[in-house]
């Protein structure tokens, strides 16, 4: 088994591909699929713990299933893919990942850091499978915690904002205020204000502490969105999963404002299509490229284990430019990236 502290994102392109938050399911049931190819045990029986929303939620979740769906695709083998509810208790996701466990499955990952401590618990009971962690970190030598530097992602998508607003107003909409998401803050508000200080910047999260509903709440979204808009903001970045779908509705309905997705590249969802003429650019996290190498690994018989970052320089983190509607402030993009990645700008974690 390999250690490694990081590693450099392989090459998986991650746009423009059909699909259905952190970030749109249903969050009300569980929803679970066997997604078996039935194969003669010569691929990897791979388990998936999906955060609320799951496959389908336009950002988050689908960032990871397409990393699911290329491994299996290259590897054969199976998949089990089980989905988080709002109302889930540590108990609940402990016994999900206890379920895979128990049925075989290897590796077994973990989308979201609410898995954090119950993968500790169940890593330590099953120290013969390999589990993979996106976006935490647990002391374990059967994990891989998959993290990205979502904040030099969120940065760039500051500057954008802070050079396309005529009304030196924008917002930023968080999905729950924790840690990670205060993570997206940061870099946002620290790239706004370093290339225009004057701009005025509008800050609203969904829910608080352990509720999760404001990754998975498109009507919330779009009502903080709204009200950015009635206030003046003429950008609105959105780190709120699905809730984000919400919010880039309500930015299309009125003329001259930008929406910034979210951890897909949002312009290119089919079911957001109607949208497009509306999405500035998206900070991508490809969750897609944690996931396949995990598996990879496991399926060459090395699996990796410890925290692997990826990172803006990496190709762990991007800023989309589907659409070309950021085509015209490439150079300043460009210099702004440059800057992060020699160490110039050290891009903060919290507000």
């Amino acid at each position: 088994m390999r250690r490694v502290t990081k590693i450099a994102a392989s090459g998986i392109a991650t746009a423009a591909l059909a699909l259905s938050v952190s970030a749109c399911g249903s969050t009300s049931t569980q929803k679970e699929s066997d997604s078996s190819s039935g194969s003669s045990g010569k691929g990897v029986k791979v388990g998936v713990a999906y955060d609320v929303g799951g496959r389908g939620d336009h950002s988050f979740n689908d960032s990871a299933s397409r990393g699911i769906d290329k491994a299996k695709s290259e590897f054969g083998g199976d998949v089990k893919e089980l989905t988080a509810k709002t109302s889930d208790t540590e108990a609940d996701r402990e016994q999900r990942l206890t379920d895979l466990a128990d049925a075989g499955y290897n590796p077994i990952v973990g989308i979201g850091f609410s898995y954090q401590a119950s993968m500790q618990k169940v890593a330590a009971k099953y120290p013969k499978i390999t589990f993979g962690l996106v976006d935490s970190v647990v002391d374990a030598k059967n994990v891989d915690n998959i993290v990205f530097t979502e904040e030099q992602s969120s940065y760039l998508a500051g500057v954008a904002a802070a050079l396309k607003t005529k009304t030196k107003h924008v917002g930023f909409i968080g999905g729950v205020d924790i840690p990670l998401i205060k993570k997206f803050e940061a870099g946002y508000i620290q790239g706004v204000q370093d290339t225009n200080k004057s701009i005025k910047i509008d800050r609203q999260y969904l829910s608080h502490g352990s509720d999760l509903s404001g990754f998975a709440s498109p009507d919330k979204g779009k009502e903080a969105a709204q009200g950015m808009l009635d206030k003046g903001a003429d950008v609105v970045y959105s780190a709120a999963g699905s809730s984000g779908n919400g919010a880039i509705e309500a930015v299309n309905g009125k003329k001259g404002t930008w929406a910034i997705g979210v951890d897909s590249d949002q312009y290119n969802i089919p079911s957001l299509s109607k949208y497009k003429t509306s999405i500035l650019t998206s900070v991508v996290k490809n969750v897609d490229i944690g996931v396949y190498d995990l598996v990879k690994s496991v399926h060459g018989g090395k699996p990796m284990t410890g925290t692997n970052a990826y990172s803006l320089a990496k190709g762990g983190v991007s800023l989309s430019t589907s659409g070309g509607y950021i085509d015209d402030i490439k150079a300043q993009l460009d210099a702004a990236k440059k800057k992060i990645a020699d160490g110039t700008v050290k891009v903060k974690t919290t507000p």
